[in-house]
């Protein structure tokens, strides 16, 4: 009782001499930095070593950089609660920390909770790269905390404590600006690959490769690469960082030396960069070895080295005139700004703050983007080259022109000759493309007459069902209304006569109601007015469909509902379905009206859907199990009709053919072999496309893709 009592006396006095630090409710972080207490020791000490030692010394800097050391670093802090909270997180963001333990004040001493690289990630209780430590502080109270950090990099504890809240929101900012650092990163990467494969110049590999290397270098430190691609491989993760930067330096060296070309502009340093590849193959054998932390330190050395002799190469060949090195000479300038701005925060001279803490990440997505700017200069200087050197070659081209006109004078009175002979033969080539046209604008005449027979005989035949239901309803209305007309006539003639009573007119009127069958005239008539009805609007419905159907030598371009259009064609092949094809439409509701030659796509449905339905018939004969499907589809820019029938089917061969003119597979006499030709040549001037799916036995589907607007400019080409 009585060492524990003095032990207590003892730690109060020893820290006494350090700042406090005093959470209130105003406080939503607060950076302990220079009120900790540091122990530098030469060996490895444990708690009771430390809860012993008077040789803390309190730190001066906001951001403690201990450097490299071999042995662990202990820190106290004091911590007073003075504010309605209880729980507060204490937050390390140095995520490349091998190891982490914090001791928290016990009533019978102290806990260790126990964090670092040195642990799988997953084993962490938040799961965040940072470290982050739950404080329970009662209010009121102030507890003293030990922190012990061991790291084979360089150890710099960014160290605050924070109010949940507020860390959490802050960790969301930092997550935004790493991720759009890694949006850069696969950018850089995704477009310099598809470049090396289309030039097939090593340059952008390397840049590939380097980019690759420094990103996973840079979210590596970040802690990001721990969390999300081996959270479990602790053994490798202590030598990721090392082993990246050491690689990307290597593909930085081959870069740099494809890039610049110093075998050729600048041939001693070249010798010189050579020499660097020795240090990063040394500092990548070393960290694989286990020696981490001189695997670090001769990546430092190499990747100080190769920063200065690449900035000198560049500016001199910047200065020499080379256009590429003025790009590669800003970058590492910007990486090196960087750098500076980097290392000033971690050695106190600047804030730590969102801005100094990403700005390497900032400055190496500027530099990654001028690289990949030289890089497409490097693409426009070798444009220019090949332009000038096709230059001469025009130049030299012409000389030969000028040689060989000079030799065809010679030629000229033979040329002349031919000449004569091939006017004779180009006279009888002309005549015979006249008689050419002629034959083809006759076929085409053809074939409008044979779908104005089908369109005629489709009307005569629709358009009669209707008229003969209207005429065959007039002849019993007629007589209908004349016993309405006698009914009136004799309730007048009964109404006039004064000298019969009332009930006397009442029983007669009943009496002549029930011989002329009153009641059963009234629904008569109803019923055959209805049916007129109904048939004048069949027939103003296959009117409307002619009408729209019948726009079929318009040559304007117009805004048209394809839906209603096909329905038209329906109209005209009615006849033909027989009762006995089931026609199936799925319609789009929402498909736009497009720009088009209306009557010339009306023409192209009517030939598929007589196309199917002479297929159908022919595979089904009789039977009622014929069936036709016409959908239609709206997209962004351009709307689809698929026809599609369970008939015969196609050939391959037939397929192969179906859209030659002349042909056909109906018997002599039956089609002119131009309507699929039609077909395909429409779907053309209106910058579609048809699409032919069939299987003999199966079935047939055409799919036609038309623009929503009509591009004139694509048509003439």
């Amino acid at each position: 009782m009585f060492r524990l009592a003095f032990l207590v006396t003892f730690l109060f006095c020893s820290v006494a001499s350090f700042g406090q630090n005093i959470l209130t409710d105003q406080t939503d972080r607060y950076v302990i930095g220079k009120n900790l207490g540091v122990l530098h020791a030469e060996r490895e000490l444990s708690i009771e070593d430390v809860l012993r030692s008077p040789e803390f010394i309190r730190n001066d800097k906001d951001i403690p950089n201990f450097g490299l050391t071999p042995y662990s670093v202990w820190m106290r802090f004091e911590v007073t609660n003075r504010s309605s909270q209880t729980r507060f997180l204490l937050n390390i963001a140095y995520p490349i920390l091998d190891e982490v333990e914090l001791f928290v004040p016990q009533d019978t001493g102290y806990k260790s909770v126990f964090m670092g690289e040195v642990f799988p990630f997953n084993a962490r209780r938040y799961k965040n790269p940072n470290y982050i430590f739950t404080l329970d502080i009662p209010q009121g109270r102030t507890l003293t905390y030990y922190l012990r950090v061991k790291s084979s990099e360089q150890i710099i504890v960014p160290l605050s404590i924070n109010v949940p809240t507020t860390l959490w929101q802050n960790l969301s900012q930092e997550d935004l600006v790493l991720g759009a650092y890694l949006g850069v990163i696969l950018i850089m990467i995704f477009y310099n690959l598809f470049l090396f494969f289309s030039v097939k110049d090593k340059s952008y590999l390397y840049y590939v490769l380097y980019v690759l290397f420094t990103g996973l270098t840079q979210i590596g430190i970040k802690g990001y690469t721990y969390k999300y691609l081996w959270p479990s491989a602790s053994s490798f993760q202590l030598k990721s960082v090392v082993l990246f930067a050491c690689m990307s330096c290597l593909a930085a060296l081959a870069f740099t030396r494809r890039f610049l070309d110093v075998q050729k502009n600048a041939p001693k340093s070249g010798k010189l960069l050579l020499v660097l590849n020795v240090f990063f193959i040394l500092g990548i054998a070393t960290t694989l070895a286990g020696r981490v932390q001189t695997g670090f330190q001769i990546m430092q050395m190499g990747t100080t080295l190769f920063s200065f002799i690449v900035l000198g190469i560049s500016f001199m060949l910047m200065v020499k005139g080379f256009e590429s090195a003025r790009y590669f000479f800003a970058a590492w300038s910007v990486l090196l700004v960087g750098s500076i701005i980097f290392l000033l925060k971690d050695y106190g001279m600047l804030p730590y703050n969102v801005m100094t803490s990403n700005v390497m990440q900032g400055a190496s997505a500027v530099e990654m983007a001028l690289l990949s700017f030289g890089l497409a200069n490097s693409i426009n200087i070798l444009k220019r080259e090949k332009e000038q050197s096709q230059q001469e070659a025009l130049e030299a081209s012409m000389e030969n022109e000028r040689i060989v006109r000079l030799q065809n004078v010679v030629l000229e009175e033979k040329v002349n000759e031919r000449t004569l002979e091939l006017k004779a033969t180009n006279n009888d080539l002309a005549d015979t493309l006249d008689n050419l046209k002629q034959a083809q604008s006759q076929l085409v005449e053809a074939e409008k007459m044979a779908s104005l027979g089908q369109l005629t005989a489709g009307i005569a035949h629709e358009i009669n069902n209707p008229i003969n239901f209207v005429t065959s309803n007039v002849g019993p209305l007629k007589r209908d209304v004349d016993m309405v007309f006698d009914t009136i006539n004799f309730v007048e003639q009964l109404c006039m006569d004064n000298s019969v009573s009332a009930e006397e007119k009442k029983r007669r009127i009943d009496e002549f109601k029930e011989d002329m069958d009153y009641d059963y005239l009234k629904i008569e008539i109803s019923h055959l007015l209805n049916g007129i009805h109904e048939g004048s609007s069949r027939t103003a419905e296959i009117v409307k469909g002619l009408r729209i159907f019948s726009r079929v030598d318009e040559n304007d371009l117009k805004r048209a509902d394809i839906n209603e259009g096909i329905d038209s064609s329906l109209v005209i092949v009615n006849n033909q379905l027989n009762g006995r094809i089931e026609v199936k439409k799925d319609f789009a509701k929402d498909l736009p009206m497009i720009e088009c030659y209306p009557g010339k796509l009306n023409q192209v449905f009517l030939n598929i859907i007589t196309n199917a339905i002479h297929a159908v018939k022919q595979y089904h004969g009789d039977k009622s199990t014929g069936l036709i499907t016409i959908k239609t589809r709206a997209f962004p820019d351009y709307i689809t009709v698929e026809f599609m029938d369970n008939g015969s089917g196609m050939t391959e061969e037939t397929q192969r053919k179906i859209y030659e003119p002349f042909f056909t597979t109906k018997e002599v006499g039956e089609g002119t072999g131009l309507g699929m030709s039609i077909v395909y040549n429409t779907i053309k001037k209106h910058n579609g496309t048809i699409t032919l799916v069939s299987q003999l036995g199966q079935g047939t589907s055409f799919l036609i893709k038309l623009p929503i607007i009509h591009e004139i400019k694509s048509q003439e080409n």
